[in-house]
Formats: structure tokens, C-alpha cells, sequence
């Protein structure tokens, strides 16, 4: 593959649909009673594991395209599962079925590739385990996870970790207890499932960093669409603000205040971006972004990003890195220590990448440093 620089572009695109808010959909559908129809769900491989496991659980799901029809008949009809759940690479969908799985009445075995084997399940299992789960792992608390699951009690558990896919399993986990689970969120993470959770008839209380659903619950079938992707939206956005003479529309994207951090940095940094037909209904509000060259940015953006705003631009950072390569002062990214427990080790293949374009980048512990 040969890559040629654009001089310019001028584009209007969309994006796929939203990779955290589609399993959360999948899941919370296969959980409900009646159909479920999503609209624009993502086509990511990820995703499309949640959908599978689903299927092996005897959830039946009607796939045409983007858009899925999920036959749901309630958690009490999930039946034990003949082989592995295979969750595939996708962190998220071990995660968060495990917290519904953790209230059923059978043994389960979840499994994915050498990549998500490698990856921290301990974060899970320890509030899963006080809630009346039982759990097995490898050393550390590794997957394979076979969870045999039953009657669950509720809990109060506050985060060690900044993290929405560990809130999340103990809010789905709390959908199976009988009585108030609640979750404390410190540091405030991306907030799908919360917004999710009404959709399908259950009610989430959410005051103070205190996040709480009560059990058990029953799901009713509905109908959502997924909005466009945001982590796949700045790449392009990216483009536009760097290549002099570019403008560009990114249709339907999603813009949660939880996952938008990159958004508020890059219009408070200089760039040039607005938004136009904003839709609140549902659950996710979304709206079309329209994003031009602006060379103010190389001088105004952040030379150092940190602490609280890590949690909610976490996959944004690599881009975020080509866009300090440009800034006058450079960039320095802490406290993203996280990256490294992703599919892979982002921060060091972000490096690696950048060193190999001529870029002067320093790999830190915890993020980097760009000259």
C-alpha cells in the first residue's frame, strides 16, 4: 500500500456506529423480553462477538447489515452454553457478560484470543465474587473465566480503578440481585450503560458519583440506534484540522459529554469546529460536526493532558499524539497508564509508530512526551 499526502480535501462522511453503545445494546436486548431492534449497530468484529455469545446463550439474533433484530425472552430463559463463550479481542464483551452471567443459574465458561488473555479480569471478579459469584481464572486473575452464577446479593463498591466497562459489569451484575446495588464513581467514566439501562425499562438512580440500579429487574424490548462512532470520527477530524484548505462534515456522530473530552480540548485548544442538527432524543445525544483546517490550534492546544481527563478521551490518545506531533510547544500525555491493557500496548506501539515516521517522541510509564 502506497499513501500519497493530500494538499486538501473537502468531505462529508459517516462514521460507523458506536462501538461501547452497541454491545451495551446487544446485551441489555438479549437480556430484555420482547424484540429488540438496533439501528446502525457497529461492524466491528468486537461487536459482533457480543452478538455471537448471545446466540450460544439461545438468545436468537436476526443480523441484516447494520441492523439487528434481537428475539429476546428475558435473563431466566439464557440457558448454559454447550461450548466456550468466545469474546474474541473484545475486553468489553468479557466485562460486561460477566456481570449478567454472574446471575445465572448455571457454569459458564468465557474465553478470547492470546491478546484478551493476557488482560487484568481481576478488577471484575473481586465484586462479582463478593456479590455470591463464584469465579475461577488463570494465575492473576487471567481469562479463560468460567463463572457459576446464581442467586446474587446486592452491593455497594467503589471503584479502585477508573473504569466504565468494571461499573458497568456490577450495574448488569445488580440487575439479578435482589435489592440496591450501587456503584461509586469517583473519577466520572463514560456513562452508555446508565443512559442505556431506561430504554429498556429499568430505572438508574445517579446522584453524587453514586450510580444505583435495583433487582431484580425486568428489560422490555426495544427500539435504538447506535449514533456514529467518536473514536473513529477524530481520525478524520484530525485530517481536517491538519491539512491547510481541508473541511469536513461527520455526520451523526455521537457527542456524550462522557466520551467527548477530545471535543471540548480541541474546540477550547483553537480549532474549528461547530456542530449542527443536534438530536437529544433517546438516550445519546449526537449531531453532525463540521471541522476545518486552523492552524491556531498548533499554538493553543494543551502542551500537557492529565489526570481527570484521561478516563474519557482513553481512545483518542493515539490520534491525539499525530495532532501533537504538529503543536509549537509539543505534547506531553500522563496518568494513561491504562493503554497498556488494551487489545495491545498502546502507548508503546504508538511510539514505535512515531519514532519510525521521524517524529521525536519519548515513551514514559505512563504515556509520552513529544517534542
Amino acid at each position: 500500500m502506497i499513501i500519497r499526502p493530500l494538499e486538501s480535501f473537502n468531505a462529508s462522511i459517516k462514521v460507523p456506529g458506536d462501538k461501547s453503545i452497541s454491545h451495551r445494546y446487544a446485551l441489555l436486548g438479549g437480556s430484555a423480553e420482547g424484540d429488540t431492534l438496533i439501528h446502525n449497530y457497529s461492524s466491528s468484529r468486537d461487536c459482533h462477538s457480543t452478538l455471537s455469545c448471545l446466540e450460544q446463550l439461545g438468545v436468537e439474533v436476526i443480523r441484516k447489515g447494520t441492523e439487528i433484530r434481537i428475539r429476546g425472552r428475558g435473563l431466566d430463559h439464557w440457558s448454559s452454553p454447550c461450548e466456550d463463550l468466545d469474546a474474541g479481542n473484545s475486553g468489553t464483551t468479557i466485562r460486561l457478560l460477566s456481570g449478567l452471567l454472574a446471575g445465572r443459574p448455571f457454569q459458564s465458561t468465557i474465553t478470547g484470543d492470546d491478546s484478551l488473555s493476557a488482560r487484568p479480569m481481576l478488577r471484575i471478579i473481586e465484586p462479582l465474587e463478593k456479590m455470591g459469584a463464584e469465579i475461577t481464572s488463570r494465575e492473576s486473575g487471567l481469562p479463560p473465566l468460567t463463572i457459576t452464577g446464581g442467586r446474587l446479593k446486592p452491593l455497594t463498591y467503589e471503584l479502585p480503578v477508573a473504569s466504565a466497562q468494571v461499573k458497568s459489569c456490577v450495574l448488569l451484575a445488580g440487575l439479578s440481585a435482589a435489592g440496591k446495588t450501587s456503584v461509586i464513581d469517583n473519577v466520572p467514566t463514560r456513562d452508555h450503560t446508565e443512559r442505556a439501562l431506561p430504554l429498556f425499562g429499568v430505572p438508574v438512580s445517579s446522584k453524587g458519583g453514586i450510580i444505583s440500579v435495583t433487582g431484580p429487574a425486568k428489560l422490555k424490548g426495544t427500539e435504538v440506534t447506535v449514533p456514529g462512532d467518536m473514536s473513529s470520527a477524530v481520525f478524520f477530524m484530525a485530517a481536517a484540522m491538519l491539512i491547510p484548505g481541508s473541511r469536513l462534515t461527520v455526520e451523526g456522530v455521537g457527542v456524550n459529554p462522557s466520551r467527548s473530552a477530545l471535543l471540548q480540548l480541541l474546540k477550547e485548544g483553537g480549532s474549528d469546529i461547530s456542530e449542527e442538527s443536534f438530536q437529544s432524543g433517546g438516550s445519546e445525544p449526537c449531531c453532525s460536526l463540521n471541522v476545518s483546517y486552523c492552524p491556531r490550534l498548533f499554538k493553543a492546544f494543551p502542551s500537557i493532558i492529565r489526570g481527570s481527563l484521561i478516563p474519557n478521551l482513553i481512545d483518542e490518545i493515539p490520534i491525539l499524539a499525530v495532532i501533537g506531533a504538529h503543536l509549537d510547544r509539543g505534547l506531553t500525555v500522563r496518568d494513561a497508564s491504562e493503554l497498556r491493557k488494551k487489545e495491545s500496548d498502546r502507548i508503546h506501539a504508538v511510539v514505535s509508530k512515531m519514532k519510525t515516521l521521524g517524529i521525536g517522541i519519548e515513551e514514559l510509564e505512563d504515556g509520552f512526551y513529544i517534542t
